[in-house]
């Protein structure tokens, strides 16, 4: 069976680089979501908080997830990465992070790294999630 790849109208268009916001395998029941970050249709990085980045790709990652059939509810893992230490950032996206995540409690792991997509770019969230069961 060949993956479905989701991507939603509402986020920027990543086809010229080869790139699906999410796959689903339905052999598998899962869901893979490509690194999700703080960017307008036309590539802009709209927030220059790192609170701010992270809540608008949480709300990307929602929204992925639901197009493909699944939830925030149904995550299985999160990858963070984050430009600089993560620990130097833990108190600022505790609260974002439990404002979405705190009932399905993932697997989580923060990177630091020393760059992503965008010079302005602080944070990229990527995930694997099941098929909601209904």
């Amino acid at each position: 069976m060949t993956p479905l790849k989701i991507n939603p109208a509402s986020l920027y268009d990543g086809s010229a680089n080869g790139l699906s916001h999410g796959v689903v395998v339905t052999s598998l029941g899962l869901v893979f979501v490509s690194g999700q970050v703080d960017w307008t249709k036309d590539f802009r990085v709209q927030n220059s908080s790192i609170e701010g980045q992270a809540d608008v790709a949480m709300q990307n990652l929602k929204t992925v997830l639901e197009a493909a059939g699944s939830s925030l509810e149904d995550l299985l893992q999160v990858r963070i990465y984050v430009r600089g230490e993560v620990a130097d950032h833990m108190a600022a996206l505790g609260p974002v992070l439990a404002k979405y995540i705190a009932q399905s409690r993932p697997a989580l792991t923060g990177v630091g790294v020393s760059s992503l997509a965008s010079p302005e770019m602080l944070i990229e969230i990527e995930a694997i999630a099941q098929l909601s069961a209904s």
